[in-house]
């Protein structure tokens, strides 16, 4: 039932953000060289890799790490790039990793490949046993603001109380969360 849910999400979400995507992509494209696309190796179901599609928000020689650990991140970012992270338009392209299987639209946000920490933090509690999402649980309770361990503490809270009722409500708090451009770390 959460996968039938998630295609229709997704593809609902596709035809209304179409607009706004190619907006997005012009816009990257005008601002700065390289691709519109940026692609990472995260982790997914079962610890298995896949490769997560975002709208590039910096510029192509920022080292392939998370954001906490460049130092002055700002130094990276892209004007562009610095709207589309404010109000998470750069996350648009995941709705086609939901089509395809990769990741659903709520569940825990899936670790980058070599956040070898937190991945190990979620095997050892199961957190890794379900599909990554779009957002979850830890993005409405503070997303780039919290510690790693909280993050895991709030994923395992959603696995352990998974109901569509919950994605429901951590849907229209993650809407709320993005108009608001609660929990984003630019500095």
């Amino acid at each position: 039932m959460k996968r039938l849910l998630d295609i229709i999400l997704s593809l609902i979400a596709i035809v209304v953000f179409a607009i706004p995507m190619v907006i997005v992509s012009i816009a990257i494209k005008l601002n700065s060289k390289g691709p519109i696309l940026f692609k990472q190796h995260r982790i997914g179901k079962d610890g298995v890799q896949f490769e997560i599609y975002k709208f590039r928000s910096m510029y192509i020689e920022t080292p392939n790490v998370s954001t906490e650990l460049l130092g002055d991140p700002t130094a990276y970012i892209t004007p562009v790039g610095k709207f589309i992270r404010k109000t998470s338009l750069d996350e648009l392209p995941q709705l086609f990793n939901i089509l395809k299987g990769d990741m659903a639209v709520v569940g825990p946000r899936p670790a980058l490949y070599n956040q070898y920490e937190l991945i190990s933090m979620r095997d050892e509690i199961g957190v890794n046993c379900v599909r990554p999402g779009l957002t979850g649980y830890a993005q409405i309770k503070g997303r780039d603001m919290i510690s790693d361990e909280k993050k895991v503490e709030y994923d395992k809270h959603y696995v352990d109380n998974y109901s569509i009722w919950f994605d429901m409500k951590i849907i229209l708090l993650t809407l709320l969360s993005v108009l608001k451009s609660e929990g984003v770390r630019m500095e």
